[in-house]
């Protein structure tokens, strides 16, 4: 690394890992580099430097049409320009070297690597070019001095003046290095963090098929993974998640073995992924290695050779967007729904509103005036002049990992990636809304929608005799809201997962060979990759949880199992066919009840099973268990049987309690108690069910109160009785997070915990501490 100012930050990185981690299990291909005083003394020919410095001193930048003549003209000069006879004879004995050693003339990369570049507090992502598949001593030349002449590329010139970097200052090698045959096979781009949370308890992996470029350009939708790195070390299972990408074509080599092009994806390989979980597991091992070496976040290409099967790091550089965030949480949040236009990939977790300007080439860029939203079909580094004036960007394609998120992420501009269709719905001078505050889902809505931005201020919070948790029903938050000051999850929803994650209903899965053609094609499109339609649902599930354990751990996650209604379970796809008709489904077949049921125990198996692997396959054994709505003493004794059975016991590892949400819980809760490990208290449905009312029922809003007597009764009852035998108490409804005088009510009465919404957790926890 002591050699950047030599050959610039790739080459030196790339030099840094052969020779201090390859025997640690770091594998990168080898080569050789051309010098950044080589690149200076071939500008100093024919005063070439001085005719770049004039023309560079008169730009300004911000003027798209001067800086695409300039930039034209700079590199026409270079192109003219012979190289000096000692570069052409150091390349060529460099050339014989590296065909030598590897037996035979290799097929390389050539790459571009600046001295500026691949700072911790700039990525200089793309902004030079690579050339793939070059072969013979003529070809390399000539796409060396391609390279030389790339520093001058439009967009280098402008990321230079926007990022404060004097042009004189910044020099280039040309980095040659023998191609992995990922073509072949897969590669793909890897964070030792969430890029979009900055958690960096994980290892984010994106990958397609072929040859990288696809991947970093944003041309595919890849596939996205993410690692825990806690489980690569306890040798536990370590793939928290799988996101199934479309991946749509490929990078290949050319038809006559030289050069590339891109073909289509057979059907078969985009409906499967592109990484075993073996070799996830291996690239986060590499990458931990590269991130404990460089002592920081790193932002790591790979390629797998589809000969051998070896995984090699083709890049690594620091990450310089999320690992320069903290102090504070910031939080976008739309006051109103809307029409939505198109969905994709979010990137960052903001909101932007404005004119939409589809935009189909590079040379329309004039037409995207400042606070406009950018719609096209793919961005790349050559529109970084635009994006920065652009509210938000939204493209047909791409993953969290090309070059334009980066760019964005560094911008602060939300963007929707692999929208598909975005430039077909959304019409051009229509005012428009990005919403990147949903999830990992992003979404584009018709019209200008308000929204508020909140910030927390992280910092040590003061003691209480309470411990506050969170209410966290969506995975893709997870990353996010374990950074606010919390005590665990104490309520996480079963419900979302099934919902956003699988949509299908268990039974419909199960019974997969007796669906009809049209839902057996609708459950294939999304249980692609994985075995069979039983494991989707489970390792879906699993998934789910672990994503949420893994951001929280050490603190429990209370999970709470399926608390579906009947109608709720009729819309997932197949659920029609095996769910009743309810008048009243909120009072009906539900919880504990629905689980005992003999048509729906192998279902709720199904839910064991995917608890069974978060703990003991994947070692998260921060997960306890919580059974909803027990109406009965019978149906509690019935559904911990049933459990056992499944491979699910109460033991000092794993808590199983149990939601306190009717009247009977509370009454009998010495009994109740009796079997389960504690109580979490639903206060929504414990109000509706002792005041008699509907809480979906606009009529008689104003009557449903938490605070209400009778309500209170039932609260210090469980609470007391939970105190009394020394077991879990805590609270998981909507009434803390609504009303500041019932969180002080309760933790007055002795409560153990509070599980809020994760935006009134700051607020809540500094009022009750006074």
């Amino acid at each position: 690394m002591q050699d950047i100012e030599r050959v610039g930050g790739k080459n030196a990185s790339l030099g840094e890992m052969i020779s201090q981690l390859s025997n640690l299990g770091v594998s990168v291909p080898g080569g050789f580099a051309t010098t950044a005083l080589a690149f200076q003394d071939f500008l100093s020919q024919s005063g070439l430097k001085t005719r770049i410095d004039n023309e560079l001193d008169a730009l300004d930048v911000d003027d798209i049409t001067a800086l695409q003549s300039s930039g034209e003209r700079i590199r026409a000069w270079i192109m003219e320009t012979p190289f000096q006879q000692a570069l052409q004879s150091a390349v060529t004995e460099a050339w014989q070297s590296l065909s030598d050693t590897a037996g035979c003339e290799p097929a390389v990369a050539v790459r571009s690597s600046a001295t500026a570049e691949d700072l911790p507090d700039a990525s200089f992502a793309g902004q030079q070019e690579t050339f793939l598949n070059v072969q013979g001593l003529d070809e390399v030349l000539a796409r060396i001095h391609e390279v030389f002449a790339s520093l001058y590329n439009d967009r280098a010139i402008a990321y230079r003046v926007h990022h404060g970097f004097d042009h004189a200052a910044v020099s280039l090698s040309a980095g040659v290095q023998i191609m992995v045959r990922s073509d072949l096979a897969s590669s793909g781009v890897m964070f030792t963090l969430d890029t979009e949370s900055g958690f960096d308890k994980v290892v984010f992996i994106t990958g397609s098929w072929g040859l990288g470029e696809m991947v970093v350009q944003g041309a595919v939708n890849p596939d996205e993974f993410y690692v825990y790195k806690r489980a690569l070390e306890t040798g536990h299972d370590a793939v928290l998640r799988r996101t199934r990408g479309s991946k749509l074509t490929r990078m290949v080599y050319g038809e006559d073995g030289r050069g590339v092009r891109v073909e289509d994806v057979p059907p078969e390989d985009q409906n499967r992924f592109c990484l075993d979980d073996g070799a996830l597991e291996e690239l986060a091992r590499q990458a931990v290695t590269i991130e404990q070496h460089y002592g920081r976040p790193m932002d790591i290409e790979w390629a797998r050779d589809g000969n051998s099967g070896k995984l090699y790091i083709v890049q690594a550089r620091p990450e310089t967007v999320r690992s320069q965030h903290g102090g504070r949480i910031e939080r976008y949040r739309l006051e109103s729904g809307g029409k939505v236009l198109c969905e994709g990939r979010s990137i960052g977790h903001r909101i932007g509103a404005g004119t939409a300007r589809v935009v189909a080439s590079i040379a329309e860029m004039d037409q995207v005036s400042e606070g406009d939203v950018l719609v096209t079909d793919m961005t790349d580094p050559d529109w970084e002049p635009v994006m920065k004036r652009a509210a938000a960007i939204v493209t047909n394609r791409g993953g969290r990992t090309c070059h334009a998120a980066i760019i964005a992420r560094e911008l602060g501009i939300p963007a929707v990636v692999g929208c598909r269709d975005a430039t077909g719905v959304i019409s051009h001078g229509a005012p428009v809304t990005v919403s990147c505050a949903e999830g990992e889902t992003g979404q584009v809505y018709e019209g200008e929608l308000d929204f508020v931005v909140e910030q927390d201020e992280l910092r040590d919070m003061p003691d209480i005799p309470v411990k506050i948790m969170m209410n966290v029903a969506n995975p893709d938050r997870a990353f996010d809201f374990c950074q606010i000051p919390n005590a665990g999850v104490g309520l996480a929803r079963l419900e979302f997962i099934i919902n956003r994650m699988i949509g299908i209903h268990p039974r419909a899965l199960l019974e997969y060979e007796q669906q009809d053609a049209k839902i057996r094609e609708l459950i294939d499109q999304r249980m692609g990759g994985y075995a069979s339609p039983l494991d989707f649902y489970v390792d879906r599930l699993a998934e789910g949880i672990a994503t949420i354990a893994a951001a929280f751990a050490p603190e429990p996650v209370i999970v709470r199992l399926s608390d579906f209604k009947s109608n709720e379970y009729a819309n997932l796809i197949g659920g029609r066919a095996y769910e009743p008709h309810e008048e009243n489904p909120m009072l009906g077949f539900r919880g504990a009840s629905r689980y005992v049921a003999e048509d729906f125990r192998d279902c709720f198996e199904l839910e064991c099973r995917a608890l069974r692997k978060v703990r003991e396959q994947m070692g998260l054994v921060n997960t306890w268990a919580m059974v909803p709505f027990v109406r009965t003493l019978d149906e509690g004794r019935d559904v911990l049987k049933l459990m056992n059975s499944f491979g699910l016991s109460k033991s000092e590892e794993l808590k199983i309690i149990m939601m306190c949400e009717l009247p009977s819980n509370a009454l009998l809760a010495d009994d109740f108690l009796e079997m389960f490990d504690g109580f979490s208290i639903g206060s929504n449905d414990l109000t509706q069910l002792t005041l008699g009312l509907d809480r979906d029922s606009a009529e008689i809003a104003e009557l449903f109160d938490e605070r209400n007597p009778a309500v209170k009764a039932l609260l210090s009852m469980a609470i007391s009785a939970c105190r009394k035998k020394g077991k879990y108490v805590g609270i998981c409804g909507q009434g803390p997070s609504d009303h500041a005088d019932l969180a002080q009510w309760l933790m007055d009465e002795g409560i153990g915990s509070m599980s809020l919404n994760p935006d009134t957790v700051v607020e809540t926890w500094l009022k009750l501490a006074g």
